[in-house]
């Protein structure tokens, strides 16, 4: 790995300014809080990615029986597609958290993660806990137990194999041992100096399915009703459910609403079997705490309640808060404290914001964040100060009702400020699973936001109240909108490509980007600690590197790094914005993959029907041809002529129904000499997915080879897909990564032949990952080798590969 350094003597200061509000509550939903008050219960429901949790049984727990109620993820999701962006991988985690953020603001729960990462499908636990680490995992489940104290804990999945997935069994091999290990001061005992106690939950419960061909209920499980309508909310719990579920908008899981009743089934695992409620044997009243005062208290407190008037309830939640503040410490007296405190500001109307006017904070600069407190309904309220970043601003405020308040303060942002780098992605990964150095941010779903902590008594009770400092802008179409504050670097620092494809030998070259965010100068130098095969120019404020091959394999990582006194800067931020989410900033590592191939192509121009979460037109332009992205009014026969291949990107069929609208123009083209290859589809259904793609039919199943180093025999080794223009051997199976195949071809007529022969561990051989026919003059080709992954990979032999398929016929 060769390492580039930056020498940096002054910095510019460049301002970001790219356009989700203080959640706010009527008293139909401050009234659902006051009731939460009575309510000593709690349950964590297990499984392994977002989308596998019950939306509809998380929100009847939540706002039916009022229970804490959480959502723990083993992964967050970082294995799949993207069906509304180009992000993978762990960006497309990041993406996939604060969808299940967005979920769990509608249904009410909470949601918790493990440091396991999504690294695709496996058949089995075995071949899971193989990258996971078990007991690592193990550990994080243990940690959010002894943290969380469910009183009963229920899983999505089986251990015996029928969630399909061998991510979702493993979810509920950990889930069993995490239940007997939490209650165990022998198992991991180091967490015990961070405040946490053994913890030993009622039951273990398996929340039953019927999906589709899989139906595991059966008439003698415990079972409840959760489709009810809650006339606070508005809703029923479907209708719910439907709003939360549909917040995975990555995966394209919008649902319909259900009204009516909907049956849960539940088998018992670990415990005592529950025969009347799901809390048999549990006391979620204020007798437990042996304080039935505090349970008639509250019950005043909400026969009491003045939906008109809810500031009414101030002077006996001030009461309930003074007992609750004056009782032993505990689990259920803190959670009862936190409860009642923002409850009396939501009583209140007592609206507080800070703000500013940038979205970034940069290291060893100040920043002006906005105060702003409105005491709307009424009750005697002091703000005496606000602390930011350990300073304290003395205000000494009474709020007059409903007028504004507002201060602008000036703050400090160390140089060894901690940029805003999601925690879990701060260390280098190992294989399967993230690293985390401060355990107590284990199992949060996210950073914790730069924060004001606001000082202040309510009717002379002392309190106080942290809120998040957001950047907020007014957008023409949106209006007024609120996002996160983020913290960056005084420079940054991007190579660009950061996949160099050195082909037969040519150079490449490989431009170095610096990005200051500090002063008004730009002026740097390199350092020269590079090899003799890299040559070095100035453009502009950029550096251009003209780079021959690797120096020792046919694959090497440049790392690029910017200096200053002490300092070394070598990363850039990477903004994600989409309009169902808040923005999402990361972190990437200046780093350039350079990769030796021996390439040849036929043919120069290339028709790209856009796909789900698609990099392979990058690819294919790294590989020398010219990328055309088509859309609906592009397909025409005279418009096709001019490409020598047309490639339908990752689930195009899926997600562009106008395609089969246009199968007959793609056919003729097909026909008349041209190439399609259409890469995998698939449906949001179990099961197969019969499509009209190729010019003859086929199936496509759910049928993938998930080991990316299994065995792949060549059955057709003469054909010219094989050797023209690039001859394949087994050399170009090496370093895929993730799996070899996805939703592979089968039932497929005659017309078509297979290339290839693979199959997983213990499974049998399957020949549909590559399938194709000539048709006409033409050839159309599906493939289910996994293309979308290894390409943007840099793995050669994909390359080549690929090159060979869209090679038009006759052209050898």
């Amino acid at each position: 790995m060769r390492k580039f350094f930056l020498l940096l003597f002054f910095f510019s200061f460049t301002q970001f300014v790219f356009s989700q509000a203080p959640q706010s509550y009527n008293s139909d939903q401050i009234f659902q809080q006051i009731k939460k008050l009575n309510v000593l219960g709690s349950v964590l429901y297990v499984a392994a990615h977002p989308d596998d949790e019950n939306s509809r049984l998380l929100a009847f727990l939540s706002n039916q029986k009022l229970y804490r109620t959480a959502y723990l993820s083993m992964t967050r999701g970082d294995g799949g597609q993207n069906l509304i962006g180009d992000e993978q991988g762990s960006a497309l985690g990041l993406i996939r958290t604060q969808e299940l953020l967005a979920a769990r603001r509608i249904d009410g729960a909470e949601q918790f993660f493990t440091r396991a990462f999504d690294f695709g499908y496996t058949t089995s636990p075995v071949e899971t806990f193989k990258f996971w680490n078990e007991q690592k995992i193990l550990s994080d489940v243990v940690w959010v137990i002894r943290k969380f104290q469910p009183d009963i804990i229920i899983t999505r999945f089986p251990t015996t194999g029928e969630g399909g997935h061998g991510h979702h069994t493993a979810s509920a091999i950990l889930a069993g041992e995490a239940f007997e290990a939490a209650a165990d001061p022998t198992k991991f005992p180091e967490q015990f100096k961070y405040g946490v106690k053994p913890w030993q939950a009622k039951r273990l419960l398996w929340n039953t399915f019927n999906f589709g061909s899989v139906h595991t209920e059966s008439p003698d499980q415990f079972k409840i009703d959760v489709g009810g309508y809650n006339p606070l909310l508005g809703k029923s719990y479907g209708e719910i459910a439907a709003q939360s579920r549909s917040q995975h908008k990555t995966q394209g899981f919008g649902v319909p609403s259900s009204r009516g009743e909907q049956l849960e089934y539940f088998k018992t695992i670990k415990g005592t079997a529950p025969t009347k409620t799901l809390m048999d044997g549990v006391d979620t009243t204020w007798e437990r705490l042996n304080d039935p005062a505090m349970e008639k208290a509250v019950q005043k407190l909400i026969n009491d309640y003045s939906f008109q008037h809810p500031q009414n309830s101030l002077p006996e939640l001030l009461g309930i808060y003074k007992t609750l503040k004056n009782s032993p410490e505990g689990y259920w007296r803190d959670q009862k404290m936190k409860q009642v405190k923002q409850i009396m500001r939501e009583c209140i109307g007592l609206y507080m914001e800070a703000t500013t006017r940038t979205m970034f904070a940069v290291q060893g600069d100040s920043l002006q964040v906005n105060f702003v407190a409105d005491n709307r309904l009424g009750g005697q309220v002091k703000i005496s100060s606000l602390t930011i970043r350990g300073k304290n601003f003395t205000f000494n405020d009474e709020l007059p009702v409903d007028e504004n308040v507002s201060h602008s303060v000036t703050v400090f942002i160390p140089s060894d400020a901690k940029i805003s780098q999601p925690y879990w992605l701060v260390l280098p990964m190992s294989k399967g699973s993230y690293n985390v150095a401060d355990q107590t941010m284990i199992g949060k779903p996210q950073n914790d936001p730069q924060e004001a902590e606001v000082h202040l008594s309510i009717d002379g009770e002392n309190l106080s109240y942290a809120i998040p400092i957001q950047y907020k802008s007014n957008d023409p179409v949106k209006g007024e909108t609120f996002e996160p504050l983020f913290i960056i670097p005084k420079m940054e620092v991007q190579s660009n490509p950061e996949l160099a494809l050195a082909i037969n030998d040519k150079p490449v070259n490989i431009k170095v980007n610096t990005i200051n965010n500090g002063s008004s100068e730009n002026d740097f130098k390199l350092k020269e600690e590079h090899s003799s095969n890299v040559i070095q120019t100035k453009v502009g404020s950029d550096s251009l590197y003209s780079i021959k091959n690797p120096e020792i394999k046919n694959t090497e990582f440049i790392d690029w790094s910017a200096v200053s006194g002490n300092q070394t800067y070598d990363s850039y931020k990477t903004l994600i914005e989409y309009p169902h989410i808040p923005n999402i900033i990361y972190f990437k590592k200046a780093e350039s993959k350079l990769v030796e191939i021996d390439l040849k192509t036929s043919g120069k121009k290339v028709g790209y029907i856009p796909g789900a979460g698609d990099k392979v037109p990058d690819a294919l332009q790294k590989m020398g041809y010219e990328v055309t992205m088509l859309s609906p009014k592009d397909i025409t026969t005279d418009n096709l002529k001019q490409f020598d291949a047309i490639v339908a990107g990752v689930r195009a069929y899926d997600i562009h129904k106008w395609l089969y609208d246009d199968y007959g123009i793609l056919m003729n083209y097909v026909k008349e000499g041209g190439v399609l290859l259409a890469q995998y589809n698939r449906d949001n259904n179990i099961g197969t997915l019969k499509v009209k793609i190729g010019p003859y039919p086929f199936t496509i199943s759910r049928n993938r080879i998930t080991d990316e180093n299994a065995e792949v025999k060549f059955l057709h080794p003469a054909n010219v897909l094989m050797n023209y223009p690039n001859k394949i051997n087994q050399k170009d199976f090496d370093d895929w990564i993730q799996e070899r195949s996805t939703y592979q071809a089968e039932d497929y007529e005659k017309n078509y032949q297979t290339l290839f022969e693979m199959h997983d561990a213990g499974k049998a051989s399957s020949v549909g990952s590559l399938i194709y026919t000539d048709y006409g003059k033409g050839r159309f080709v599906y493939s289910g080798l996994v293309f979308f992954r290894e390409l943007p990979a840099g793995v050669p032999g994909a390359f080549r590969l690929f090159a060979n398929l869209i090679a038009k016929p006759g052209s050898k």
